[in-house]
């Protein structure tokens, strides 16, 4: 007999995993949350607060790279847990000797690394975070696909491996307030995971071009540059949590909002593959320049009915062969 539950259920239900090493009522240090303008951080931010809450998980302390301290005190019964997303490895450096720093800082502590994507260019940058992290005994990775197990469970011989969702499915269900007026919004990346694919894409003029640094107007990014000065600075750190915890509410409901208006939605970027599927918005998934969107679908969204993966020959398939 067919099952009637919805893939999407299955797995925010999956995330309850992580209550094994972050207990329903645990004191926690939340480190490495985004204080920048990328939207899918902020997704993914949005699912992990949300799961905080439901499991009342209390939240002791927030840091970002922009006001993490030169040296912390954090109390041995608590558990450090640090952000998920994708930029575990050499592609964002920052946050990658965040959570080094914070691995070697911190030995007597559990630290608790919620889903992330792993990719890194040089070998030798692998290896440099594995002696670190396998220095340490309490240190809990969970990975968002079945590549960056393989890749974790081959390098951090020390560490706790495991294969989650995103944080962001914590928010499923999002429902549309509005009834889509226009066909097809085209989601596509802006950056260095761009692909010459989604370039051929886009010069046939097909949909309405958005990315997450085009959603937010020039006021909108405007006040987040200015809330993160106000970070790097450490002006008033609880009242500058506060204020950003709303304005990422409405940072995120605008895109929820902008994604309602349209029947369709063709994307390159995973947290628009993940914020249509938490919308069960018919959509089409292209891949990034290293795999990391196929792979998330292969592993986890593959079920899910309103979601095709595109797949175009771009160098990605034997770059990954050989990756694994």
């Amino acid at each position: 007999m067919a099952s009637n539950v919805h893939p999407m259920n299955e797995l925010k239900k999956r995330l309850n995993q992580i209550l094994n090493v972050i207990p329903q009522g645990s004191d926690i240090f939340y480190l490495d949350y985004p204080v920048h303008s990328n939207g899918g951080d902020l997704l993914i931010m949005k699912g992990t607060e949300a799961f905080f809450k439901e499991h009342d998980i209390r939240v002791r302390a927030r840091y970002s790279v922009l006001d993490f301290p030169d040296t912390l005190k954090i109390p041995k019964d608590h558990i450090i847990v640090l952000h998920g997303g994708g930029n575990f490895g050499d592609l964002y450096p920052a946050h990658q000797k965040l959570r080094e720093r914070i691995v070697a800082r911190y030995p007597h502590h559990r630290i608790v690394i919620l889903p992330q994507t792993i990719f890194y260019r040089k070998e030798s940058e692998f290896d440099r975070t594995a002696q670190i992290f396998n220095g340490h005994r309490d240190v809990h990775l969970y990975v968002r696909d079945t590549l960056s197990y393989e890749m974790a469970t081959r390098k951090f011989h020390q560490c706790r491996v495991y294969l989650s969702p995103d944080m962001a499915h914590q928010l499923w269900p999002i429902r549309s307030k509005t009834t889509p007026g226009k066909d097809l919004l085209c989601f596509f990346r802006t950056d260095i995971e761009k692909t010459t694919e989604q370039q051929s894409l886009e010069k046939t003029g097909q949909g309405d071009m958005l990315d997450w640094t085009t959603l937010y107007n020039r006021i909108e990014k405007k006040a987040i540059h200015m809330m993160m000065n106000m970070f790097r600075k450490g002006r008033g750190p609880v009242l500058m949590q506060a204020i950003w915890g709303k304005y990422t509410d409405y940072l995120v409901g605008k895109a929820v909002k902008r994604f309602s208006g349209y029947r369709t939605v063709q994307t390159s970027r995973l947290h628009g593959h993940i914020l249509s599927c938490l919308m069960d918005k018919p959509h089409t998934l292209l891949d990034n320049s290293y795999g990391k969107n196929s792979n998330y679908y292969h592993t986890w969204t593959s079920g899910v009915e309103s979601a095709r993966l595109v797949v175009m020959n771009d160098g990605v398939s034997d770059r990954r062969s050989v990756i694994t």
